[in-house]
């Protein structure tokens, strides 16, 4: 009997000791190796997790990163820019098959006949500019990329067939959203998402907006600047805060902006040429019950990744670009969520 229980004594002292780390920790240890410097917020089945800041607004004054600094979240725009669209459907201002040059007389000949629907889910074959453009090291604009696709010689493939990320298709996006609600593409976004969601410390970044020392400014690897510099809007272009874009999931989940249909549709994957389902809907990459996004550009990574089933997220934000393995760290802290099931 002794013998038993000193077994069973060992037994629990091992599995105490070798105790999975928790979501907090994980974040811990990549701030510490250098990794990351920037906000989280992790929440499992619909209680928070993790919630926290690590590190520098900006290195050179030492100032503090807070809960409620804004982080350019670059690509994850898209997701924003794709519920905008929807909105103007849902009024019935627009339709997802309508030709994207019925609304952008700027669109060049050759992608005439490519659909809203298209350009949300990346299957337009419009170039992306960023590869080119994002070299210049310039102030690029929508207009910038507007010239960028007249030059090209046609689409990559016929509209509809194949899938390729196209930053060009979501700039077009944005320029419909301005034309049908005549307004700009971030007072739109402003009025009909960040506002009635509360979301007080997301803002549009572009051409007119003037840069305070609250937000967050980018670096290198090495803490050398390597700040946001792109002036497009619809492909990317917002700021915001982990708190704010859980506010955003939310509101997804719970239909506050979007109706039962749009909501579904939002999540479905189109069929390519080839049979096989493509892996983005509109604005999100899927698989399965689980939603994403990531982002980047000059010193900023950024991702959001939603379990739609169980009410599960992981939003992390960094001004350290290139130090910050966003796939690896997406999977060390999935890995921790699954584990405490």
């Amino acid at each position: 009997m002794l013998r038993i229980s000193l077994i069973y004594s060992l037994i629990t002292l091992v599995f105490f000791s070798c105790k999975e780390k928790s979501e907090k920790d994980i974040v811990l240890d990549y701030y510490k190796q250098g990794k990351f410097n920037g906000t989280v917020l992790i929440v499992k089945e619909g209680k928070v997790v993790c919630d926290t800041a690590l590190g520098y607004n900006r290195f050179e004054d030492k100032s503090r990163v807070t809960k409620n600094t804004p982080f350019y979240i670059a690509s994850i725009t898209k997701s924003f820019t794709a519920v905008g669209i929807m909105l103007l459907q849902q009024e019935n201002l627009l339709s997802y098959d309508d030709k994207a040059s019925l609304y952008s007389k700027d669109l060049p000949g050759y992608a005439r006949n490519a659909t809203i629907r298209q350009l949300l889910n990346h299957t337009s074959g419009l170039a992306d500019y960023e590869n080119v453009l994002i070299l210049n090291k310039g102030k690029t604009t929508n207009l910038d990329v507007l010239n960028f696709l007249k030059k090209q010689s046609g689409l990559h493939f016929p509209s509809g067939s194949q899938f390729e990320y196209s930053n060009s298709g979501y700039i077009i996006l944005g320029e419909i959203i301005a034309k049908i609600s005549k307004q700009s593409y971030g007072q739109f976004i402003q009025d009909k998402i960040l506002t009635p969601l509360k979301m007080k410390d997301s803002f549009i970044y572009d051409a007119e907006t003037i840069p305070n020392a609250k937000m967050a400014k980018g670096y290198d690897m090495n803490k050398k600047p390597d700040d946001y510099f792109l002036l497009t809007v619809g492909d990317g272009s917002l700021y915001s805060t982990p708190s704010d874009l859980y506010k955003f999931d939310r509101a997804l989940s719970k239909r506050q902006l979007l109706n039962l249909e749009n909501s579904k549709l939002m999540y479905e994957l189109p069929i390519l040429k080839d049979g096989k389902p493509s892996e983005y809907g509109f604005g999100w990459f899927v698989s399965g019950y689980q939603a994403m996004h990531t982002g980047g550009v000059n010193g900023f990574r950024c991702l959001i990744w939603r379990d739609l089933k169980t009410n599960s997220c992981i939003i992390a934000l960094t001004n350290q670009g290139d130090a910050f393995p966003v796939y690896e760290f997406l999977d060390a802290e999935k890995k921790v969520l699954q584990m405490d099931n």
